[in-house]
């Protein structure tokens, strides 16, 4: 709401990259507003709904990307990922969501939620589309100073990699963290369908082994301090005197600020902003924040000790199937627990993806997740369309 009315003047460089490939962009799709949500029930344009049933959410906040492939509307969307928001989705709608490397991609163009964490990411059906268009939106861009320059890699023609290899070099090694399969969150199906994930790739010759992760229940709480933190910076400039909604006949300056962000903005942004804010100020700064950045260190260092020796990190995309729209909307903390598996991959910045594997008992589609080192998206790739040739 608080942009209504507003025309960007340039184009986002995925955007641009993927027009000069002569891509055919069909329309644009609705989110949580400014990418807060994990249920896409945020918007100022009504809730996205889940194909699969029509009363349940589509996760969040790239709802409306996963419903626009799940749907088949269109064969590749694009979202965004700040901490899960386009690899839950593709759990909640069986399609395949992957978010790459921090920097791998561009943001020029995308809105900041949290500078540190987002990332653009990917979803299709195939494994092979998400392939062709990370090559082609990946890659150093000049209007990012984030971007890397680690050159590109031919993503398409590596997925065949592991069906030509054959002895034991085409074995993976497979961490997964026993903390979180038993954790108090995760649904007794979930948990029971990942298990036998784990017994299938063992039967196949692959390593799957439970490592330590001491730090699951500490990833929630930073992850919300850090990025609510940088959203009430980002989320400043949003003021009613340069562009977007401005309030009717205002007193004085301050009151142009006040009500045009109050009438603009809805209210699960307006709680961010608040924390953020309030995470930042004098006197809680080093208590929240400063200690929010420590258990991002010992987050980070921990998982590329586990890469060390492990080639991926396997997780539910999602500790939970997909529920009824409205259900949870009067408890944010549980739905922000929605995101306890998806959010490391952004706290780290490596990248992840969401691959669908089967139903649950009440019908509705379950993902799971498989992370690995940072530029390591060929693999990664590669990994996940043998997988899905193998199910």
């Amino acid at each position: 709401k608080i942009l209504k009315g507003f025309q960007s003047l340039f184009t986002a460089t995925a955007i641009q990259r993927l027009l000069d490939e002569d891509a055919i962009i069909i329309g644009r799709v609705n989110c949580d507003e400014f990418a807060m949500g994990s249920t896409n029930e945020n918007s100022t344009y009504g809730a996205v709904r889940n194909a699969a049933d029509i009363s349940k959410v589509p996760g969040g906040s790239s709802g409306g990307s996963a419903v626009a492939v799940q749907a088949d509307t269109c064969l590749v969307s694009l979202g965004s990922d700040t901490g899960g928001s386009v690899r839950q989705p593709a759990a909640f709608c069986g399609v395949v969501g992957m978010k790459p490397t921090y920097g791998r991609i561009s943001r020029y163009g995308l809105l900041a939620y949290a500078s540190s964490f987002d990332q653009i990411g990917i979803l299709s059906k195939s494994v092979k589309n998400v392939a062709l268009v990370l090559e082609v939106i990946a890659g150093y861009d000049e209007h990012d100073s984030t971007s890397s320059e680690k050159q590109v890699e031919d993503y398409a023609a590596g997925l065949s990699f592991l069906e030509k290899k054959v002895g034991e070099e085409n074995k993976k090694k497979i961490a997964y963290f026993e903390t979180a399969l038993q954790h108090k969150s995760i649904d007794p199906e979930i948990r029971e369908q990942t298990f036998a994930l784990i017994e299938k790739l063992k039967s196949e010759g692959h390593t799957v082994e439970s490592v330590d992760f001491e730090y699951l229940d500490y990833i929630i709480p930073a992850y919300y301090v850090l990025t609510t933190a940088e959203a009430s910076s980002n989320l400043s400039r949003f003021d009613g005197v340069r562009y977007g909604h401005r309030t009717d006949d205002p007193k004085d300056l301050m009151e142009v600020y006040k009500k045009s962000r109050s009438e603009g903005f809805g209210a699960e942004v307006k709680r961010r902003i608040m924390l953020g804010t309030f995470v930042l100020s004098s006197g809680y700064y080093d208590a929240y924040y400063t200690k929010a950045q420590k258990i991002r260190r010992l987050i980070a260092d921990k998982t590329f000790e586990i890469f060390e020796k492990y080639d991926f990190i396997l997780m539910p995309a999602s500790p939970t199937p997909p529920w009824n729209i409205g259900e949870k909307m009067d408890d944010p903390v549980e739905v922000y627990l929605a995101d306890i598996f998806t959010v490391q991959a952004n706290m780290v910045g490596i990248p992840a993806i969401s691959l669908p594997f089967g139903k649950h008992k009440n019908g509705l589609p379950m993902g799971v997740q498989f992370m690995a080192n940072k530029f390591e998206e060929k693999s990664l790739l590669a990994f996940s369309n043998y997988l899905m040739k193998h199910w």
